[in-house]
């Protein structure tokens, strides 16, 4: 991988983590398109993943640092409970989720099950929880949801910000519950892979992977991007217009197929 590869994956990874469109799916396109063995870079996905999790903690410094203070608080244990379906779902099958869906076709039909939730959370009346409302099944069910949006395609943010407002919770808790989620998932997978992220970006793996200016270069990236787009991602959630989003996604798909069966440049 080059430095410029690794610019341009970080800056997908960064502003497709917040915008409703799987960051997962689209550097597995974007990796295809470059001639690159993604299985060889799940390590570097792990990276550029960690590099948005620092616009989260610079835009949500507040609610962290009062979780910090307070740690043994009702949210704590939120966002444990929404944690939890994910750890087991990474815990049973591990990479092999990225493996299974690797092809074309049933990364489409991720896209078009994004597309669907995406339609469907613009038609749901407006909720009015908030953060001292939700609940503990709340939660759970978001968390479920969550766990499902392992499968490259399905989007984490659209996923989990739908299932939020499918409960009731008002457009500003959802955006945010389902962006403070995003912290525990990116850093289990950073300590799951650090092994495999310092081999990557040592000078002897250089050659054979990333390398560690790539590395450094992705990283940022995807932290400069991200920041980007959570900031447009939390205006535009107050609008409740997701499902512009859906007509992305839904082209994708059918991109998709036509490489499947006719390009080939992708998978």
């Amino acid at each position: 991988m080059t430095v410029f590869q690794a610019i341009i994956l970080g800056i997908v990874q960064g502003l497709t983590e917040f915008l409703p469109v799987s960051s997962s799916g689209h550097l597995a396109i974007i990796q295809g398109l470059f001639g690159l063995d993604k299985y060889s870079l799940i390590s570097f996905d792990v990276l550029v993943h960690l590099g948005t999790l620092i616009p989260v903690v610079i835009v949500f410094w507040e609610e962290i640092w009062g979780l910090a203070k307070k740690p043994f608080q009702k949210m704590t244990f939120l966002l444990i409970i929404g944690t939890l379906p994910a750890v087991i779902g990474v815990l049973l099958m591990g990479d092999r989720i990225d493996i299974i869906f690797s092809g074309g076709l049933l990364l489409a039909a991720a896209y078009v099950v994004t597309g669907t939730l995406l339609m469907f959370s613009d038609k749901l009346p407006a909720g009015k929880k908030t953060d001292k409302d939700i609940s503990f099944v709340d939660a759970l069910i978001v968390g479920i949801v969550q766990m499902l949006a392992i499968v490259p395609g399905m989007s984490r943010s659209g996923s989990t910000i739908t299932a939020s407002l499918f409960r009731g919770l008002d457009k500003k808790t959802a955006a945010s519950f389902s962006f403070l989620l995003s912290i525990p998932a990116i850093l289990g997978a950073f300590v799951l892979h650090f092994n495999d992220i310092v081999y990557m970006l040592s000078p002897e793996a250089a050659a054979q992977t990333v390398g560690l200016a790539a590395g450094i270069a992705g990283f940022f990236a995807a932290m400069i991007s991200g920041y980007v787009a959570i900031r447009f991602m939390l205006k535009l959630i107050r609008q409740r217009n997701l499902k512009i989003f859906s007509y992305y996604v839904f082209a994708l798909a059918v991109f998709l197929v036509i490489d499947h069966f006719v390009l080939g440049v992708v998978f």
